[in-house]
This record gives C-alpha cells, sequence and structure tokens, in this order.
C-alpha cells in the first residue's frame, strides 16, 4: 500500500498554499471562492451556488477557498462551512461540512459533515437551521 498522496490530494495541498498567499496579499477571498464554483459542473455547481446563497441570504460568514474549494469564515477568518465537490476525489456525493467554529456541538457525539446529492426545498430549510445555529 503506498503511503504517497493522491494527485488530487497533492492538488488541494497547492491550492491551500496558493490561498495562503493570496491572503496575505490581499487577494479578493469573494471572487476566489465564486470562481471556484464558477468552474465546477453538473450537480455540483448546483450544490455550490446553493450554499453559498443559504450562506449569504442566512449568515455573515465571509467567503473564500479553502484547498480549491468554496468555504465560509466568521470574522477571525476560521472556516466555519466548507463545501467539497464530489468531483474533487472522484467521490460519489458532495460533502457539506463544518469545522470546530461552528457551534454544532450537541452532548458528546454529532456530525460535523454531510453527503449530498440534491438539495430539495426542505433540504434547504434544514441546512439554514445548521448554519443559522453554526453562526450563533
Amino acid at each position: 500500500m503506498s503511503t504517497a498522496f493522491s494527485k488530487e490530494e497533492k492538488a488541494a495541498m497547492r491550492a491551500a498554499a496558493a490561498e495562503a498567499k493570496a491572503a496575505q496579499e490581499g487577494a479578493d477571498l469573494e471572487a476566489a471562492c465564486l470562481a471556484a464554483i464558477a468552474e465546477m459542473t453538473g450537480t455540483d455547481k448546483e450544490l455550490a451556488e446553493t450554499l453559498h446563497q443559504l450562506v449569504k441570504g442566512h449568515t455573515i460568514l465571509g467567503s473564500k477557498t479553502w484547498y480549491g474549494m468554496p468555504a465560509y469564515t466568521n470574522a477571525d477568518g476560521k472556516v466555519v462551512v466548507f463545501f467539497q465537490s464530489a468531483a474533487k476525489f472522484k467521490g460519489r456525493y458532495a460533502t457539506i461540512g463544518f469545522q470546530q467554529d461552528a457551534n454544532l456541538d450537541e452532548g458528546n457525539f454529532w456530525p460535523s459533515s454531510y453527503a449530498v446529492t440534491r438539495l430539495t426545498a426542505a433540504d434547504q430549510k434544514r441546512l439554514v437551521a445548521l448554519l443559522e445555529r453554526a453562526v450563533s
């Protein structure tokens, strides 16, 4: 079994390094997020666009990219929620994930990421509730 990183993992690490440099240079992080979404296709693009609209419509989180994918940050610049396309690692579903700065704690055990193949109106309502709780 190889311990080397996959091509996709190496690309994600290069993207993270470029993002850090761009942030230090004062790049437009919102534009980078929108560009990452624009580069997606099909269901990944639809899901990322929907997440972006919900985050922007229901929270005060800022936009950026994180490992080349759309991510949303709190006032301290910490990633609270992110989107990972299915295509990124050749998966069968996209992922909406929450990082440690999200206020989602529920006792000793709670989900921090969700597999997603589509977002119905009911799913979007549930996601908005999670987003609002995450930033509370």
